[in-house]
């Protein structure tokens, strides 16, 4: 099997793309790197067998009606003031968003009212560009890619997840320490971005959900799930995965 983890920035010098080989119970890293281009990622996730990538597959579905209403001018069901503090939080997070909220008390970014924008426009496009291919990108997960979000897989797995971004030396001995995991000469790369250190995170991420150990969501969120994206969060430790 071969996993492959994006993590998706708006330029190209930011994205890094993973690249993790499985066989016999062990992982090999065998490509890392950043700087990667749109048509270099439809390449490496149409190679694989399951794609994690780090950057919302959607926007939440009640911010999506309200735009095409307020361009037709007609947004009837705006809030007669104005809007609230709860109308105006359904606009901002994602159902999965508010799932990893209240299981894992984690904040999502948000697709609709932060810089994460820049990169879903970008993923948007990629999405289109592998349907176009023939992949199955269906945003709930259940097809050639999973949404991956790589501070709760880290909590999943018992790893320092607040706060590490930069400051990942130690969970890359976390990981170099897994003796059914070879980081194939990669180590300096992953310690020096951690860019690259998340897109191996969401390599690993790929894995868990390939082999039917990551969330997926219930019958009822997935009507909303398939626009929005779906996080998957893997429910298998991380030495369970080789």
């Amino acid at each position: 099997m071969l996993t492959i983890g994006v993590d998706l920035a708006a330029a190209d010098e930011r994205t890094a793309v993973a690249s993790i080989a499985w066989a016999g119970g062990r992982a090999v890293l065998r490509e890392l790197r950043l700087g990667v281009s749109d048509a270099e990622i439809v390449d490496a996730v149409l190679r694989s067998d399951k794609a994690g990538i780090d950057c919302a597959l959607g926007w939440p579905e009640p911010f999506t009606r309200m735009l095409a209403a307020h361009r037709e001018g007609h947004a009837t069901d705006l809030p007669p003031a104005g809007g609230g503090a709860a109308w105006r939080r359904a606009m901002v997070y994602r159902t999965t968003d508010e799932v990893i909220r209240a299981t894992f008390g984690l904040i999502p970014l948000s697709v609709s009212a932060d810089r994460l924008a820049h990169a879903a426009m970008r993923c948007a496009a990629l999405l289109a560009m592998l349907a176009n291919a023939g992949a199955d990108v269906d945003r709930a997960g259940t097809g050639l890619i999973v949404e991956a979000y790589p501070a709760v897989s880290l909590h999943r797995w018992g790893l320092a997840h607040r706060g590490y971004k930069g400051r990942h030396d130690a969970l890359v001995d976390a990981l170099k320490a897994r003796e059914w995991l070879d980081l194939g000469g990669h180590e300096p790369l992953m310690r020096a971005s951690h860019d690259a250190f998340d897109a191996v995170i969401a390599a690993l991420t790929a894995r868990a959900a390939a082999v039917g150990e990551a969330t997926r969501p219930e019958a009822e969120q997935l009507p909303v799930a398939r626009i929005e994206g779906w996080i998957a969060v893997p429910t298998a430790g991380l030495d369970e995965l080789s």
